[in-house]
């Protein structure tokens, strides 16, 4: 009976290795999650987590110093996110917005594709319109005059037309003229609301059928490589990850964590020097045995 005892209790140590749940996760609610993004600690880039999260509720939102966004939808091919702001204005709706900006020291910047226009700015104390040399009394916006068209456009809009607001107080900023800070303070540029787009969706004249939202790229890293290790990783069905030190993990449905892949993994995080695919006839082997000596003793 004491032998019995013994492997019974070695065999409780070693069991929680097999049928833990898996740490991180393939998918946030319908959005396929890779690296460098993760759904919680010790998943994905460690440089991404503060921004990309995955809720309880499988929402996978963005945050900054201005909020908390809900991400829409990822294009992995061409390393651009999609966020959505609740307090934007589109053609459906307009409200009033604190702005939207990025922390100065996030990985990621504004897409080419992204145009913000801002909504019922003062033109006479924003910094965006300045005066002119030639008439003081006359000022002139620091604007994008391509935009002249979207201005023109989001006006139409029921939700902004009602409000009786002359299209010359809307400007339309491009990414680049938010500065390297990507700060979008509609206080200090004293208008009170903003709307995103970042495609047309084949409606160029048509507001209503505009793509609204921001979209924001990002890098791997400074030279833009993606860790062929975690591309291995990924096609054995693991999911990239970290050890909160920088050091690449994979972590393979069970919750086991290998520094190679789900496949051949050659080092368990936990020492183990044994692949992942023996574990089932490891469990086989120790179960068989467990039995056997239980009847023995019986």
């Amino acid at each position: 009976m004491k032998i019995s005892s013994i492997f019974l209790y070695s065999l409780l140590l070693i069991f929680p290795c097999f049928i833990s749940s898996q740490t991180c996760q393939n998918y946030c609610g319908k959005i396929p999650i890779k690296y460098p993004f993760g759904t919680g600690p010790g998943c994905g880039d460690l440089h991404f987590q503060p921004y990309v999260t995955c809720n309880d509720q499988q929402q996978l939102t963005f945050t900054t110093h201005t909020g908390c966004y809900t991400i829409t939808s990822i294009d992995y091919n061409h390393q651009i996110i999609y966020i959505t702001d609740p307090s934007m204005s589109t053609c459906a709706c307009k409200q009033p917005s604190k702005g939207f900006s990025l922390d100065w020291n996030a990985p990621f910047s504004f897409s080419d594709d992204t145009t913000f226009a801002l909504l019922d700015c003062s033109t006479s104390s924003s910094p965006i319109y300045k005066s002119s040399t030639d008439d003081k009394n006359s000022t002139f916006p620091l604007c994008d005059s391509k935009g002249d068209s979207i201005c023109s456009l989001l006006y139409s809009c029921e939700a902004i037309s009602r409000l009786s607001l002359p299209v010359s107080t809307c400007c339309v900023y491009t990414p680049v003229d938010l500065g390297p800070s990507f700060e979008m303070d509609l206080q200090k540029l004293q208008c009170t609301s903003y709307s995103a787009l970042y495609g047309f969706n084949g409606q160029e004249s048509n507001p209503q059928g505009w793509q609204y939202g921001v979209a924001l790229k990002y890098k791997f890293n400074f030279d833009n490589d993606y860790p062929v290790i975690c591309s291995s990783c990924e096609k054995s069905n693991g999911v990239c990850g970290n050890n909160n030190e920088q050091s690449f993990v994979c972590n393979c449905p069970g919750g086991l964590n290998t520094t190679t892949d789900c496949f051949y993994g050659e080092s368990w995080s936990h020492g183990s020097k044994v692949s992942p695919r023996g574990t089932g006839a490891m469990l086989i082997f120790s179960l068989t045995w467990f039995i056997i000596l239980a009847f023995i003793q019986g």
